[in-house]
Parts: structure tokens; sequence; C-alpha cells
């Protein structure tokens, strides 16, 4: 259902931590014009676990409204409740999103059985196309390749968002799910290789800031251009590591007001991007030529 590219998208935000919506449109048009696939709306990135309900939904219909239906939108709507969950995933099949994207709940650390029920709940809730989506580095918890083949037998569950940077892990989904589910990475520093393995494309961090570069990157990986994809990743690998010196979404952050692409603004807990990192991840930018 999708494929390639597909950007993390920042929530632009003023120095007092309200949303910039202004800068969103721009945004929006930015990544249409460079080639990104897809817009993820309001996930990890997307500083989701500090915005209220009302502002997620408000974010989700913002960006579906802008983008009108010129890519497709996939709204983050993970909690780690399963009635938030399932309404956060009304709200965004209200405002008309093509999916969702639902991290493993975060914190409260459920069994497999418990990881089962939760997705299992909100796919029957809402009728949607889902994404599962498990990054254990960020949640404490790991959705193991069994638990996404059982969710997989779900007609909306469509694929998995794997940020394990476990290569491994894409054939053992592979294997247990077959060709019709898709399967995408959500580690930059692994994307391409996991697309050349046969992985339908990355969600990415790195898009943000180098959509262009990125896009020609996925379709190369896509089409099977070992050779040619791996040059464009080489030209990434500094921005894929720097972007990770502090938390995400704060390197990114800072890269994009850097480019003039956001205003300063970041919630807390959050922070802005320490100064005795900013010359590596600026050195990073300037080596994949976004700068």
């Amino acid at each position: 259902m999708f494929r390639g590219s597909m950007v993390a998208l920042i929530t632009p935000m003023n120095e007092d931590g309200s949303v910039n919506e202004e800068s969103l449109q721009h945004l929006i048009e930015f990544h249409i014009e460079q080639g990104t696939d897809a817009i993820v709306a309001v996930g990890t990135t997307g500083e989701s676990a500090t915005l209220d309900e009302p502002e997620h939904c408000a974010l989700i219909r913002q960006v579906v409204e802008q983008v009108a239906g010129r890519i497709p939108v996939i709204a983050g709507t993970g909690a780690n409740s399963t009635r938030e969950a399932i309404s956060l995933t009304h709200c965004a099949k209200q405002a008309g999103a093509d999916a969702c994207l639902l991290v493993t709940p975060y914190y409260n650390k459920p069994t497999q059985e418990g990881l089962y029920l939760h997705h299992k709940a909100v796919a029957e809730a809402v009728e949607i196309p889902q994404i599962l989506y498990n990054v254990p580095g960020r949640t404490a918890c790991d959705m193991l390749p069994k638990t996404i083949a059982r969710l997989a037998e779900l007609p909306n569950i469509v694929g998995v968002k794997e940020a394990t940077g476990d290569l491994g892990r894409l054939s053992r989904i592979r294997e247990l799910c077959g060709e019709g589910f898709e399967v995408y990475s959500g580690d930059d520093a692994t994307g391409c290789e996991f697309m050349l393995q046969g992985g339908n494309g990355v969600i990415s961090v790195t898009t943000n800031v180098a959509p262009r570069q990125m896009s020609q990157m996925c379709k190369a990986a896509l089409a099977g251009d070992r050779d040619a994809a791996e040059q464009l990743d080489r030209q990434l690998a500094g921005l894929h590591q720097a972007l990770f010196v502090e938390s995400n979404p704060i390197p990114v952050k800072w890269a994009m007001h850097h480019l003039g692409l956001a205003p300063e603004g970041i919630r807390l807990p959050l922070t802005w991007l320490s100064e005795g990192q900013q010359p590596a991840l600026l050195a990073a930018m300037q080596q994949a030529g976004v700068c």
C-alpha cells in the first residue's frame, strides 16, 4: 500500500511550545516538492507524547487537508492506553487519513498476549488500515515476529514498522506473514539494506532534513540497484547517525531550524540541542549536501 521514503514529520513549534501551523503547511509543500512518498504525522518525531488529544487530532486534520490526496498520510495514533489509541484512531479515520501507525504501548510493558489484544481491539474498533510500530529502544517492549504474525491475520493490519535495526527480523516476519504483509524500516542507518533485502520502505527521521536524497536512495534500493542505493546512502550515513546524538526529535528540530524550515521550538521535557553537539550535526548536514 505504501512504499519508499516516508517522512516521520516533525511538528514545528514556536519558542513557547505552541504549534506553528503556517510552518507546518510549508513543510508539507516542501516534502511533496522534494519527492517524499508519504507523510507520517504526529508520530514519535512529531512529539506525539507531549501533545494532548485535541491537538493530536487537529494536527492530523491539518496535514490531511493540506496534502489533499497528493501523497498518502499515515497518522500516528498509538498510545499506552488502548482506549486512547482507539480514540485517536477514530480521529484519524474521521480526518481522512490513509492509514494509522500504532506504536506498541510504552512504559507499562505488556506481555505478548497483551500486545496482541491491544492491537486487535484497535483494529476491530476502527476500520482503517493499520501499521504496527515496534521500537523497543523507546517503549521497553518488543513485539516479537510471532505476535506480528498473529496480528497480520486481521484484515486491516497491513504492515509493521520495525525499528529494532535487526535486519534478521525482516526475513522472519516475511516467513511468518507472507509477501502481502508490508514491512518498513524504522531505522535510518539500516534502512537502505533493509529495502535491498525486500523491505517496502523506510519511515524516516533523515527524510525531514534530506528529502530528495532519501527519495532517490529509496527508489534505487526498491529497484534493486545496490550500487546506486549504497552510493547515495553513504552520503547520508553521517546524518543518519548525527540525528540521534540526543533523543529524537531534538537533533532534527535543530537541523530544520538551521535550514530555515522550522521555528526554534520544542516541548519539555525535550530540550534544544546542546551547543556541543551542534558542530557534528552541521558537518553531517554538509556531507549530505543539504547546507
